[in-house]
């Protein structure tokens, strides 16, 4: 059928048109099916959406994406006919009704999430499917090798090392010390970290207080070649695009499948050719571990991914059982690796990143073993990690004479107090993200909380807990009502029972 073009500058991020129910019947498909449309000597296949009155009947309404493809304009005609679904839906049924999928089905799914080809719906199966029926190691091996050959890849050479940690614990910015560390010690580390989703920060966040953190492929690969290292933004990088896609559907559905988490995190070093990777895991209350045995059966699968992937895998079970360093949010989180950088920051900030830095170090067969921890501190007391990160920051298109006092924090703050005498018990990370959220972290960088005591510390009434900074009154207010409410700080003994 022919349709006259009507254009609308909407964005959908994958191609979309709308018809006319009455034109929609005629042509026999329903919302989420696709039509082939054609202009011009070009064919574009497009998701299709029905309306009743926003299209009149003989008219196509052209979203951005198909006007681009298409370099239609309004008033174009165009021809429009019903196409059928991919492939790829086939199989995502198949995985619904529990059956293991092949290589090459798995191979279709992922091209076809980032060809646009699939609809919300469709994604959105295929990502409770595998929650609820779980991934084969054989299914999570073609899953890590699709979401690596669907996007760009580059190789580092020998000796390419990195480090992810599976998320759970506030503050915990490691990785602003390790990569300084790995790099000073002449290894590559090309971290492409995330940005928060739910926490108060994400190190691509923290990182951008100090410089930037978005670059391309080819910025990437100069930023690296310079200076054996960077800290960037992996969502604007072209690795494993699909991954990006994926989250974008757990988020919402607060679901996050084991098997696509292994292969997202290990999709993400095999696109930089990592040889050598560690994996923080931490354990605790609030984190995504609740115990050493889940702990332990996640590292095992990703040392197994490691070996088929030919990447050599350490895992290191830590404790996530309270918050690491003192700030939490992208500005208190950037000063506290400054200062842990020149020696004087959270001692266990500074203790964690010397054993995940260490065990990194020993892993790749730079360090002897049990070497590892003692190379990794040398480098940062004698000054040639803090060295080595000005060189990354500059490279990054920041200041590289940045001092911790030179880090801005939001004007309106409050500072909780201790309203009884013991000893700290527990900070709960979970409690203390949240009102760090409600400050205004991660959208303004300069909010935030910052702990003045860590768990052991006894206190007095009157003593400081901890401050909250926030750019606004109102915020703030919203951070101090909840703080209050929550009580993220626990003082005293532990009841195991109570009788009555």
């Amino acid at each position: 059928m022919k349709f006259r073009v009507k254009t609308y500058a909407i964005e959908a991020g994958r191609p979309i048109v709308v018809l006319n129910e009455e034109d929609a019947k005629d042509l026999g498909v329903y919302v989420s099916d696709r039509v082939e449309i054609s202009f011009d000597g070009h064919n574009i296949v497009a998701l299709i959406d029905i309306t009743t009155s926003f299209v009149d009947e003989g008219k196509v309404g052209i979203f951005q994406e198909v006007k681009d493809l298409l370099d239609v304009r309004e008033g174009d005609e165009v021809e429009v006919k019903a196409t059928k679904r991919p492939e790829s839906v086939d199989f995502i049924r198949k995985k619904i009704k529990g059956g293991i999928l092949h290589g090459h089905e798995i191979r279709a799914i992922i091209q076809d999430i980032v060809d646009n080809n699939l609809s919300d719906m469709e994604l959105s199966a295929f990502v409770t499917a595998g929650y609820i029926n779980g991934y084969t190691m054989d299914e999570i091996v073609a899953l890590t090798n699709s979401l690596v050959e669907t996007g760009q890849q580059i190789d580092f050479g020998d000796d390419t090392v990195d480090k992810h940690c599976i998320g759970g614990v506030a503050g915990n910015r490691t990785t602003l010390l390790i990569v300084p560390i790995i790099a000073a010690a002449g290894l590559t580390i090309p971290k492409t970290s995330s940005r928060a989703i739910t926490s108060p920060s994400g190190t691509a966040d923290t990182m951008e207080v100090l410089a930037n953190v978005e670059f391309g492929i080819d910025d990437l690969k100069d930023i690296v070649n310079r200076v054996n290292a960077c800290i960037i933004w992996g969502g604007a990088v072209n690795l494993a695009p699909a991954d990006d896609k994926i989250i974008q559907v757990e988020y919402p559905l607060a679901i996050d499948p084991q098997g696509q988490v292994l292969a997202s995190v290990m999709a993400k070093k095999k696109s930089v050719g990592s040889d050598y990777v560690i994996i923080d895991i931490p354990v605790g209350k609030g984190t995504k571990m609740v115990d050493n045995e889940a702990a332990n059966n996640l590292a095992k699968k990703f040392i197994e991914l490691g070996k088929r992937l030919d990447i050599e895998v350490e895992c290191l079970i830590t404790d996530g059982t309270s918050p690491i360093g003192s700030g939490i949010g992208p500005a208190l989180e950037a000063r506290d690796c400054l200062l842990a950088l020149e020696n004087k920051g959270p001692t266990d900030l500074m203790n964690k990143s010397l054993d995940l830095a260490g065990a990194l170090l020993e892993l790749s067969g730079n360090v002897q073993k049990d070497k590892g921890r003692k190379v990794a501190e040398k480098i940062l007391v004698s000054g040639r990690a803090r060295e080595k990160m000005m060189e990354i920051i500059e490279a990054q298109g920041g200041n590289p004479e940045i001092k911790p006092e030179d880090i801005k924090l939001g004007k309106k703050e409050h500072t909780v107090e201790a309203d009884c005498k013991g000893r700290i018990r527990h900070i709960d990370n979970k409690k203390i993200s949240y009102i760090a959220r409600a400050a205004g972290a991660p959208k303004d960088k300069t909010s935030g909380v910052y702990l003045h005591v860590n768990v052991g510390d006894f206190i007095n009434p009157g003593d400081s807990l901890f401050t909250l900074y926030s750019r606004n009154n109102r915020k703030l207010e919203e951070a101090i009502r909840l703080a209050n409410k929550l009580q993220p700080i626990r003082v005293g003994g532990v009841i195991l029972d109570t009788l009555r």
